[in-house]
């Protein structure tokens, strides 16, 4: 991605379009982000629908975006350690293994969060 030039809100405009290339080209390439995203239309409705308080609702909802934020992350550590070589070298496949760790970490926190605010 080259330097623009812009500022201010053109630049946040453009910025904004690359986030929405990054959205798309996850769901296109990442069948665990569009898995995810596939549970995001039971749970956060049912985030919003279960939690008792307005701090429950945020609660249960935000754990799960931080699920896909991690899996967005995890994506693109693969893209770029492939993108590098195809070749199997330690560090690549330790880069990789961290970013899948940083999704578990992130659905564990989501599933003891979600257990504890609905447990009351």
């Amino acid at each position: 991605m080259a330097k623009t030039g812009k500022k201010g809100l053109e630049r946040l405009i453009y910025a904004t379009g690359y986030s929405w290339a990054g959205l798309r080209a996850a769901f296109r390439h990442e069948e665990a982000f569009r898995q995810e995203i596939l549970l995001s239309l039971v749970l956060i409705p049912l985030a919003l629908w279960l939690g008792e308080t307005g701090l429950d609702k945020a609660l249960l909802f935000s754990v799960w975006v931080l699920v896909l934020l991690m899996e967005l992350l995890n994506s693109a550590i693969e893209a770029v350690v492939d993108r590098i070589s195809d070749e199997h070298h330690e560090l690549a496949g330790r880069a990789k293994d961290i970013g899948s760790a940083v999704v578990l970490v992130a659905l564990i926190n989501a599933a003891v969060v979600w257990w504890l605010v609905l447990a009351g």
